[in-house]
């Protein structure tokens, strides 16, 4: 296989500055504009800048409410509480505790940053009176929260003034700080909520620390009058939309969009849109026929995918697609066993003879995914049985390591493995890995079938070593189970992509996956937390010679599990959040279109700006969408292309089951009354 292995990049940041974070914010208090009782309170000094944009773009005055953190002992970072305006304090009774602190001693740091407090209002508000709350909705603002203290403190302190409406707004916070928050006041409002939380810091770009003489100047600039007037984001980018019948691109305009590229990767913003894969479909004929990509390498586990492979190739025993698309049993069966999927197999298969007619090059049909621990231990057992009886006397040994730990649950094994309760099968799976590999050398050159049989056998081997490795780290860090997926996935391209061009056949390939994988992770939160993804690999890996296409949509239906484990279901989309990538293309009135991420010119810088995108797996949580299904991107740096189809439906699986047929929208929807 072609190891190409680069530097990976820190962590990118979503917000440029904190102005860029308090338009990040303006966009989701958008409801406030224009009522004349708003008043945005920035907590010094961090909080000003982005209280300011808030204010800006609301119209709404803006002044700045002090709290000081109360710091321990020693460690001044750690807070164990925080004093407000009029002397209010609030305390970290845990910490109190377990920093074994006096009264004495808390009343001293109390009165510290008492003096600290009284200097900074003098600076910050000159001989401007009290700030009156009464009967006014109190959009408190700052630069991000850690554990809180500061903005419980300034909470209490606007409380005892008789506001009509609380409201607290933050770029970043930790999502136990949003929750408690946002129990204690009328509307909570976090832009991101990244896992794990280390510093706000992090998700800046530039957080240089605010200056008094900044705070001072920006409190001198009037918010009120006229609000920052409104860019028409929807008309900016309806002028730059290329019309897309059906979510398929005109010919011209993805002949310019594909050009040379050796890899086009296809997104899709669930696992259960008809439209979705019926496009992507579409495209990837035209990509076979017009372009010479020979093959299609899917977001599915390969041994699955290669009983495809062979179905397509006249090969195999299959003799039908459905019964080819059988091999998909694992959960979600729907995902590849799907009617869309269906008849993209029945028309590879006839292309595919027609070329065999005429001794041209093929396409074929692979899987880039690592589930698959067993399925693929038994592939490699029936390759060497076939080819080498001891060898696969000496795979059987070292695979029934895990029988003795976990049968065939997979899970059940990482858990064991990772936690001690049952020895690790890591160095079985690598010896035999290296013993495939091995014969694979001392084979040398092969006939076409003989090196296919070889290759799908050491594909396998490698789906083991990986999916081993999966199943460990899986109870660990979320960030290190992700990443070690994307990367068997981007490995697996590399090494389908060698082995097609060894007889100096094009190695054009064409990638599905969901959206989560195909986008640049740099462009998004995932990559804030350490997350690599498929499309940032290849990007990294091949530059300028592959295309990230995504798909988006605003509402309708879509196949997907309450659970994981569950049924299809044919679940109602909810219409896009407020300040999402989806509500900004919904607006422009066109419903379906493709944007150049390249040919935008003032909408790239639209898309540039942190916006909230939607992603829905095979679970969809509706009840808790925000949390559950959106994150927030660059779609303009994500994508080199973003499809857009308003309103799409449920695809449909070849077995549908009584869920799925029946629906699951009640009556009352979205009321629940």
């Amino acid at each position: 296989m072609r190891d190409t292995r680069v530097q990976q990049e820190p962590p990118r940041p979503i917000f440029r500055d904190r102005h860029e974070a308090g338009r990040v914010l303006a966009g989701l208090l958008e409801h406030y504009r224009g009522d004349p009782d708003v008043l945005v309170l920035g907590l010094p000094r961090g909080g000003v800048p982005v209280a300011w944009e808030v204010a800006a773009a609301l119209g709404a005055p803006m002044d700045a409410l002090v709290v000081r953190k109360l710091g321990a002992p020693g460690h001044p970072e750690f807070a164990i509480g925080a004093l407000s305006t009029g002397g209010r304090i609030v305390l970290n009774d845990d910490m109190v505790r377990g920093l074994r602190l006096t009264a004495d001693q808390v009343r001293g740091i109390a009165r510290d940053e008492a003096e600290e407090m009284v200097r900074r209002e003098a600076v910050y508000r000159a001989d401007r009176g009290p700030i009156e709350v009464a009967g006014r909705t109190v959009i408190l603002v700052d630069d991000g929260l850690a554990t809180g203290a500061s903005m419980f403190a300034a909470i209490e302190a606007v409380r005892s003034g008789e506001p009509k409406r609380i409201v607290v707004a933050v770029p970043a916070a930790p999502e136990s700080t949003c929750r408690e928050l946002g129990a204690s006041v009328d509307e909570m409002v976090c832009a991101t909520m990244p896992t794990p939380f280390r510093a706000v810091g992090e998700w800046f770009w530039d957080f240089t620390q605010v200056t008094d003489e900044q705070v001072r100047t920006l409190m001198s600039i009037s918010t009120t009058g006229a609000a920052v007037p409104r860019i028409d984001a929807a008309a900016i980018i309806r002028a730059a939309a290329l019309d897309a019948a059906e979510g398929i691109p005109p010919t011209h305009a993805l002949e310019e969009l594909i050009g040379d590229a050796r890899f086009v990767l296809i997104g899709e913003s669930s696992h259960g849109t008809r439209e979705f894969y019926r496009a992507r479909a579409a495209i990837t004929r035209w990509l076979i026929e017009e372009k010479g990509f020979i093959a299609v390498a899917a977001e599915a586990d390969w041994p699955d995918a290669y009983r495809v492979n062979r179905y397509v190739h006249g090969r195999g025993s299959d003799a039908t697609a459905e019964e080819a698309l059988r091999g998909f049993e694992r959960f979600p069966a729907w995902m590849w066993r799907n009617t869309e999927v269906r008849e993209f197999v029945i028309w590879l298969r006839a292309y595919n003879a027609e070329r065999q007619c005429r001794d041209q090059p093929q396409a074929g049909f692979y899987g880039l995914d690592l589930y698959s621990l067993h399925r693929s231990m038994q592939e490699v057992v029936d390759y060497l049985d076939r080819v080498d009886p001891q060898a696969a006397q000496r795979a059987k040994i070292r695979y029934a390591c895990f029988d003795h730990i976990a049968g065939d649950d997979a899970q059940t094994y990482g858990f064991a493995a990772a936690f001690g309760a049952g020895r690790s099968c890591e160095a079985q799976v690598i010896r035999q890995l290296l013993e495939l590999q091995r014969v694979a050398i001392a084979r040398g050159e092969l006939e076409p079938f003989a090196a296919d049989e070889l290759f799908d056998a050491l594909r396998n081997a490698w789906s083991v070593r990986d999916a081993e490795a999966y199943y460990r780290a899986m109870f660990g860090d979320r960030v290190s189970s992700w990443n070690l997926r994307d990367e068997h996935m981007a490995d697996t391209l590399d090494a389908l992509a060698t082995h097609l061009s060894r007889d100096g056949s094009p190695d054009r390939i064409v990638v599905w996956a969901h959206n989560s994988h195909v986008g640049d992770a740099r462009a998004t939160e995932m990559g804030g937390e350490g997350q690599l993804t498929l499309g940032q690999l290849v990007r990294e890996r091949h530059g300028d010679t592959c295309r990230l296409i995504g798909f988006s949509t605003c509402t309708g239906t879509v196949t997907a599990a309450e659970d994981w484990g569950g049924p299809a279901r044919r679940e109602t989309v909810r219409p896009a959040l407020p300040s999402s990538v989806e509500e900004l293309l919904h607006d422009t009135g066109n419903r379906e279109f493709m944007l150049r991420m390249d040919l935008l010119g003032e909408a790239a810088d639209l898309l540039r700006q942190p916006r909230l995108q939607r992603a829905i797996g095979v679970v969809y949580h509706p009840s808790t969408e925000r949390q559950s299904h959106y994150l927030h991107t660059r779609p303009a740096d994500q994508f080199d292309a973003l499809i857009h189809i308003d309103r799409t439906t449920a695809l449909e699986p070849l077995e549908p089951t009584s869920e799925w047929i029946a629906g699951t929208t009640p009556e009352t929807y979205p009321s629940g009354l």
